[in-house]
């Protein structure tokens, strides 16, 4: 059968590149999901794949979720944190490099508005400010999308000039690069994440990281608190806390967190059962290995056996022995 990947699209998006990386790399290559019943669908949206994904039509999509200077991609925290449940099964680190492309001929000088992703520019605006201060921003799906209304086949021409994407984007549509390395920040990196239908989760690695969505039940005084000691007071380090507007009030968040270790840990499991206990509730996204491989080794006290010594010694007072 084939394996059907989507990710954001068109081609040329740094979430192609994620997905391709994902595929090519050494824990896949040989599996059946690199074999050649393989298709790797683009998508317009991270919503539409999502959905695509939720209605069986994908076996798992690509998507972005987090940007070293934008921080989390809201289309993607708001998706996973409603409707049929998706998990995380894996990460990839993407390096950002943005380019201007414009269609052969054009000049700096030409440039009257610059079509991109909304995280993209974001990250160039110092460069835009100034290179071409008077430059209109055009909002487009994607950096690729972007590059795609400037191929001189479209049949419709784009309201603007040049873009700002990744260099494969200009080269895919014929473009010429105005001008390279354009990005704010040269360190910048997005992250994306490889989302599939609940089913096994993969066994701890050492190296792991858990994602959920957390719903309070009220607004009340230290009610934010009330969930961070969950983690704190078991030793579990968060990676990435934001609050994202549920949609039913003026004021009703909720909080989507990723944090060190796996589902199988003592000490998370004991994380995840005080956040079940508090919270209206969890929506549990996966435990997945950390694209960068770092360990996760645990506080004192907080190890393994830390909580399985705690757990015989309750269970021995409560057999009415003395320890």
């Amino acid at each position: 059968m084939t394996t059907r990947y989507g990710y954001l699209g068109p081609r040329g998006t740094f979430c192609e590149m994620a997905l391709h990386a994902w595929l090519t790399s050494p824990t896949h290559l040989g599996s059946e999901a690199s074999g050649p019943d393989l298709e790797q669908v683009p998508c317009s949206s991270v919503a539409l794949a999502l959905t695509a994904l939720r209605a069986g039509d994908l076996d798992a999509a690509m998507v972005p979720i987090e940007n070293s200077v934008e921080g989390g991609v809201s289309a993607t925290l708001d998706a996973l944190s409603v409707g049929e449940s998706l998990v995380i099964i894996g990460e990839v680190l993407v390096p950002v490099t943005f380019v201007l492309g414009a269609r052969p001929g054009v000049t700096l000088a030409d440039v009257r508005a610059v079509g991109t992703h909304s995280h993209a520019w974001a990250q160039v605006r110092g460069w835009m400010d100034a290179h071409l201060p008077e430059a209109v921003y055009v909002p487009t799906l994607s950096t690729a999308a972007a590059g795609a209304g400037l191929d001189p086949t479209a049949a419709e021409g784009a309201p603007y000039q040049a873009f700002v994407g990744a260099p494969v984007a200009a080269s895919n549509h014929g473009l010429e690069v105005l001008a390279a390395d354009i990005g704010d920040n040269p360190g910048a990196v997005t992250r994306f994440v490889l989302v599939a239908r609940p089913g096994r989760t993969a066994p701890p690695t050492g190296s792991d990281k858990t994602s959920v969505v957390l719903f309070q039940r009220d607004d009340h005084p230290g009610g934010l608190l009330e969930l961070l000691e969950q983690f704190a007071t078991r030793g579990v380090n968060m990676t990435r806390l934001e609050s994202r507007p549920t949609g039913d009030a003026m004021g009703s968040y909720c909080f989507t967190i990723d944090f060190e270790g796996h589902v199988a840990d003592e000490r998370v499991g004991e994380t995840l059962m005080g956040l079940q206990r508090v919270c209206a509730q969890v929506r549990f996204l996966g435990s997945y290995p950390r694209a960068d491989g770092t360990p996760t080794p645990p506080r004192t006290g907080t190890a393994e056996a830390d909580f399985l010594r705690a757990r015989e010694w309750l269970g021995a007072l409560r057999g009415g022995g003395t320890v």
